[in-house]
């Protein structure tokens, strides 16, 4: 009986301790990353295992995009016909399980990550990785024409939320492990460890900072390591060799450049008009859309068996240069329909893959065209393909480093990078001239929701900290007993005080959660100076209020001090920032 009495306490303080370092050290960010990252690629290496099961199940063939028009060889009595019952009966099963356990789940995937980093604190239900796992694998093995990363980034990102949770970090350290399990997931999906980390750190975090850049490495080197052990050391594309046989090709290269661009932001509008066009139409109970739209998918299947599932069988063939030009333009006219029809009817996947899709077919053409007319100066078709697969991508998402890097590891070549970069900058730049949205934001942007916050970053960047800083509110001495420490910070507004030494120096901040753990871990006796937060970033008069605001994030409490040569000159809380922040479209009013 006594030693059920003394083992808890002995126990308490050190969970706490393990609590508190996960929650608030370096090394503790390191080994969440590091365990993000391994789940990541758990995940990636089932989500995979699913869509070949369900593939096998439901056509009789491995990639039923690598033998288009097949029949099933359980039923052949149907011939190719049985093609228009797949996506019915898989949006019988998916339908219901996005409906009833993850609505968030349905669609691509990234707009819901961003939303969430940006605007949701980075927390994702956790039920939202095993539901988007399986839906997504039941709609691509289901003839869906849609792509992994979507879904991978989605599932990896809620990997890292829930991770973070779990050992109740502050918000700027749950949205690095968010980008974590995005860079995880890619990493070992595609085996790409680089375009995660850039993917990542370009659409879902949009920030380069060291540490998080840090950390999101290291979960994507660990997820890559895993996934190359259990699915091999391969590229999940095998391309031609690229090369550059005369200086004219990159006059050609920046045209193409121009058209893949236009071609990302036609793919963007085609998307969400069809996607109007599903909602416009649909007047039934939305679990049972996938089944009912899956009749129209299964009809387009149909004529065009190419478009089932990710489809890089057909793409490989295309690079290689074994389809003709009006065929070429024709399968990427047919991607896009087929993805938006996918994406429409309530299914589940990403748009990564088809963009590089389109690209492929749209470049290939490119290059068979001008090979036939400039012979001596175009060089090889596939070539053309190539580059047109990152640019529309470019075109598309806008993101230019992502896009130069996945070629790059695509390819192995480094003879890519010049023709890449001169046609995925001019994409992108015609992709921004044509439109202000990207084929993620125009989603969120549809909802009401702005990433961009333009009027508010900008007022934040002329207002000074000095200018609008309260009185400090109440200071902390360092020889002052527990309780009434307590006591004082139920009593503060953010629930975070100064403490000052007895030379009234200013040593750090206390927060109630601190305290209270320590209360309840039975050490009464603690001074608060041994309970003082040393914060990441401190914040001084001359700054400005989006740095006020940057180390409001860094460091996970709800008010911070402005010093002054090492003093507490006055107080900024979240309150008195959003107090300062103009009301309006991208301000507290919005």
């Amino acid at each position: 009986m006594s030693a059920e009495i003394l083992t808890p306490p002995a126990e308490a303080p050190y969970r706490a301790r393990v609590r508190r370092l996960l929650r608030g050290s370096d090394g503790g960010l390191l080994a969440l990353a590091l365990l993000v990252g391994a789940g990541s690629a758990g995940f990636a290496v089932l989500f995979r295992w699913l869509i070949a099961t369900f593939s096998q199940l439901a056509t009789g063939h491995a990639d039923y995009a690598a033998t288009p028009g097949a029949s099933h060889p359980w039923l052949p009595g149907l011939g190719k016909w049985f093609v228009v019952g797949v996506p019915v009966v898989a949006g019988l099963l998916y339908g219901p399980l996005l409906h009833f356990f993850a609505r968030e789940a349905r669609g691509h995937g990234v707009p819901e990550v961003m939303y969430a980093v940006r605007h949701r604190g980075a927390r994702i239900a956790p039920q939202v990785a095993g539901v988007k796992a399986l839906a997504s694998a039941l709609c691509i093995g289901g003839g869906g024409s849609v792509g992994r990363e979507g879904p991978i980034v989605q599932i990896g990102s809620a990997l890292g939320s829930t991770a973070g949770r779990l050992a109740r970090v502050a918000e700027p350290r749950l949205r690095v492990l968010v980008a974590c399990g995005a860079a995880g997931g890619i990493a070992a999906t595609f085996n790409a460890p680089l375009a995660g980390v850039f993917f990542a750190m370009e659409l879902i975090l949009a920030d380069f900072t060291a540490q998080a850049f840090g950390m999101v490495v290291v979960s994507a080197v660990t997820s890559a390591a895993i996934g190359r052990a259990v699915l091999g050391d391969a590229p999940f594309l095998t391309l031609p060799a690229f090369t550059v046989d005369h200086v004219g090709q990159y006059a050609l290269f920046a045209v193409l450049g121009l058209l893949a661009g236009t071609a990302g932001v036609v793919f963007t509008r085609v998307l969400y008009l069809i996607e109007d066009a599903c909602d416009w139409l649909w007047r039934g109970p939305e679990w049972l859309r996938p089944a009912v739209g899956g009749v129209f998918l299964g009809g387009l299947l149909l004529v065009v068996p190419e478009m089932y599932g990710v489809g890089y069988p057909v793409l490989g063939h295309a690079v290689f240069g074994l389809y003709g030009v009006g065929f070429l333009l024709f399968l990427a006219g047919a991607k896009m329909v087929a993805t938006s029809l996918t994406i429409g009817i309530g299914g589940s996947g990403g748009v990564f893959a088809p963009s590089l899709f389109i690209g492929a077919m749209l470049g290939s053409a490119f290059g068979e065209l001008v090979h036939q007319v400039l012979p001596g100066t175009a060089g090889p078709a596939g070539a053309y393909g190539l580059i047109g697969m990152g640019a529309v991508f470019a075109g598309a998402a806008r993101a230019p480093i992502t896009a130069v890097v996945i070629m790059f590891e695509l390819t192995g070549e480094y003879s890519i990078i010049l023709p890449l970069m001169t046609a995925i900058v001019l994409a992108a730049g015609i992709s921004h001239a044509l439109s202000p949205d990207t084929i993620y934001t125009l989603k969120l942007r549809r909802r009401g929701v702005d990433l961009g916050r333009r009027e508010t970053i900008s007022t934040a960047a002329r207002t000074r900290v000095g200018d609008i800083m309260t009185a400090v509110p109440g200071p902390i001495n360092a020889e002052r007993p527990l309780r009434e420490v307590a006591v004082s910070l139920a009593r503060s507004a953010s629930g975070v005080l100064p403490v000052l030494d007895a030379e009234g120096e200013y040593v750090g901040v206390v927060t109630a959660r601190v305290v209270a753990e320590a209360l309840a871990d039975g050490r009464h006796d603690a001074d608060p100076a041994s309970l003082a937060l040393e914060l990441p970033v401190e914040v001084g008069e001359d700054d400005h209020l989006d740095q006020a605001i940057e180390a409001l994030d860094r460091s996970g409490c709800a008010a911070v001090p402005v010093l002054t040569a090492g003093r507490i000159a006055g107080w900024i809380s979240y309150r008195t920032a959003l107090n300062a922040l103009p009301a309006g479209p991208g301000g507290v009013g919005s």
